[in-house]
């Protein structure tokens, strides 16, 4: 057939292995054809005769493009065509038919058809159509993942700051490690700097031009969690109107980023181990796998060796996570950056509050130096704009620290230490927990396990 004709290189229309594929057409011939053309080409492929048979695999499955014949047995395309649109189906579909009028052009465009492509075609033809639809879904998934990193980003710094010894020592690695697809684990404490650190691995590796996606664990409740990470089709539960994309499919190309990865239930570390052993990823509901191209940054600011030990953690999962672990410091290690972490967050919030920068003396330099900063640089940051919108330096730690440990008492045990201090910060904040988890610099969810722990009868310290 002539659509057959000419050989074309993969490498002229680039890859499009993130994407997948319905072909619909009532000829085995022009199926076969176009299965074997893309499938090298594209993460998915699958073919079908008939609308009905394709509806049932758009059920279950996400397709970011649709070859539609017009003329098919039962429904035809253009009627399918006008369904799908109606449903909320906003992937593009390619029209293909061997008898056609500019009317039915017209009016297929009118319904939502992404092209319409008259049979015989040439390869390279349809190969460029294709190509134009995915240029327009990576788009959206940019824009998406840029609008979610405006959003959630607000005055996020974009760099490391400061001189210190720590800090180059961070930046050597950074530039060791970016290059490669190595999956990293950021540890430290709460306040320190991982996301910052995250972005500034994404932003100098050969990523940098396509998506980094930050994900909160600790904030997605554990029901929620896969369908958010992986997707879900139409109907795989209650209130799934429509089938949704998830975060590894709008980070395919760039950089996921777990933030408080320690917080997973442990059934999601399950299937996400598997998902970095495999490299696919199967959206709730749906009986197929999707490729994806995405490189993996953890953070936690819990010990995950203690974790795996007390079985919260799973084992292979943390040695799969912690190909590279990078240590950040705490500020109270690295107060000579003070200075320049001060004035930066300065000039960065004066534009934003909209008011003057206050001076910074060599006694107030000295002053915050002194200081212990149990929040860290999240902390100096939060001191710094309560100090803008006051007009001057309030007392340190007069609104940011936790309260002073109970008197020492050598029989105590460090869990009782532990639970005395977190309930004397509950008493502090009045029964906030939220506050409480902030100033003990963990996550609100871990404070509620451990609350619930202590409950326990069976508790001991």
């Amino acid at each position: 057939m002539d659509t057959q004709q000419g050989a074309v290189k993969s490498e002229e229309f680039g890859n499009w292995q993130g994407f997948s594929v319905l072909i619909v057409d009532d000829e085995a011939g022009m199926r076969s054809f176009l299965e074997r053309a893309l499938r090298s080409r594209c993460g998915l492929v699958e073919s079908v005769g008939s609308v009905e048979e394709a509806m049932g695999f758009q059920a279950r499955v996400h397709f970011d493009l649709i070859i539609l014949d017009i003329a098919l047995p039962g429904k035809s395309g253009i009627d399918w065509l006008n369904e799908l649109r109606a449903n909320g189906f906003a992937g593009d579909v390619v029209l293909i038919t061997a008898f056609a009028d500019m009317e039915m052009a017209i009016n297929a465009l009118r319904g939502g058809a992404s092209d319409f492509i008259l049979k015989p075609f040439r390869l390279d033809q349809m190969l460029n159509s294709i190509k134009r639809c995915f240029e327009r879904s990576r788009l959206t998934r940019e824009n998406f993942v840029l609008r979610r990193a405006l959003a959630g980003q607000g005055s996020q710094v974009t760099g490391l700051v400061g001189h210190s010894e720590p800090v180059r020592q961070l930046r050597s690695m950074i530039q060791r490690i970016a290059p490669m697809p190595s999956t990293v684990l950021l540890t430290g404490e709460s306040g320190t700097g991982k996301e910052v650190l995250a972005r500034a691995l994404h932003q100098t590796s050969p990523r940098a031009q396509r998506p980094f996606v930050p994900v909160n664990c600790a904030a997605i409740s554990a029901e929620l969690i896969e369908s958010e990470l992986f997707g879900h089709v139409k109907g795989a539960f209650t209130g799934a109107a429509e089938g949704r994309n998830g975060l590894f499919y709008y980070a395919h190309g760039g950089t996921l980023f777990l933030d408080e990865i320690s917080e997973l239930p442990l059934p999601m570390q399950t299937k996400l181990l598997r998902v970095l052993e495999e490299r696919k990823v199967r959206p709730v509901g749906s009986e197929k796998e999707v490729p994806v191209d995405v490189r993996i940054i953890a953070a936690t600011n819990r010990d995950l060796p203690a974790e795996v030990a007390s079985g919260r953690f799973r084992q292979d999962l943390y040695f799969r996570l912690a190909v590279v672990e990078l240590p950040l410091p705490p500020l109270r290690q690295r107060l000579e950056d003070i200075p320049d972490l001060a004035q930066h967050f300065m000039a960065s919030l004066c534009s934003q509050l909209g008011v003057p920068p206050l001076p910074l003396t060599h006694a107030e330099v000295r002053r915050l130096s002194g200081y212990a900063w149990p929040g860290n640089v999240r902390e100096l940051k939060n001191f710094i704009e309560r100090s803008l919108i006051l007009g001057s330096f309030p007392e340190l730690g007069s609104a940011s620290a936790a309260p002073p440990m109970p008197s020492f008492d050598p029989e105590l045990t460090l869990a009782e230490v532990e639970k005395r201090h977190a309930l004397s910060v509950l008493g502090c904040v009045d029964g906030n927990k939220s506050e409480a988890a902030r100033r003990l610099g963990i996550s609100r969810k871990t404070l509620e396990r451990k609350c619930a722990d202590w409950a326990r009868p069976d508790f001991t310290t």
